[in-house]
């Protein structure tokens, strides 16, 4: 099989096999099938994925949880998971995403690919190369991820999207407001300390 995914012209029907395969020096994703290239980090995408990383790191010291900043395989459905909609049998095909930031709680579930799994909160940060990011809210819609983030910095702000009774409730908080999370009590983030200034090279 070739490592090159050139040489793969199936989009949407791409397995996680292939998907370990593909060494073009290129990052990926793998949702429902299709394949995502991911373009490097531009510098003001780095500034506030390090000011998260640092404030997330300090919160988790000395709890279970950790923190893992990408590039960072979560397997969120595994092949063999089914779901019944609408009196039809739907099969869930491989969805390997590579979230800005993520925070996961059950060792068990790591290994040397990553995470196997949906993490306890997850953290994207937009950039225009990232088009995307609404089939990844989806994926992590699916998967009942408990609460994640959308981070804008072109709007200074965050939208928090939180799992309750199956639907998600979607709250917006504006720098320089206060970002509290749900999931893990006293975890809140000033967002004027996360977003570059106005002048900051971009």
């Amino acid at each position: 099989m070739s490592g090159n995914l050139a040489n793969q012209p199936q989009n949407g029907n791409y397995s996680y096999e292939d998907y370990l395969s593909w060494d073009d020096g290129q990052r990926y994703e793998l949702i429902n099938g299709y394949a995502y290239m991911l373009a490097a980090p531009n510098t003001q995408h780095q500034r506030i994925s390090m000011a998260l990383s640092a404030t997330l790191f300090n919160y988790l010291r000395g709890k279970q949880c950790e923190v893992f900043a990408a590039p960072f395989d979560v397997r969120l459905f595994r092949a063999e998971e089914e779901m019944k909609k609408n009196y039809l049998r739907v099969y869930r095909k491989e969805v390997v995403v590579q979230p800005d930031l993520s925070i996961v709680c059950d060792p068990n579930q790591l290994d040397e690919q990553g995470y196997n799994g949906a993490p306890s909160l997850v953290i994207e940060i937009l950039s225009p190369s990232n088009r995307h990011y609404q089939e990844k809210i989806n994926a992590y819609m699916a998967a009942g991820i408990q609460e994640f983030w959308i981070v804008d910095p072109k709007l200074r702000t965050v939208y928090l999207y939180l799992r309750k009774d199956k639907e998600y409730i979607i709250s917006t908080v504006e720098s320089p407001g206060i970002l509290a999370s749900h999931t893990f009590p006293g975890l809140e983030i000033t967002l004027s300390d996360i977003f570059p200034n106005e002048t900051s090279v971009r």
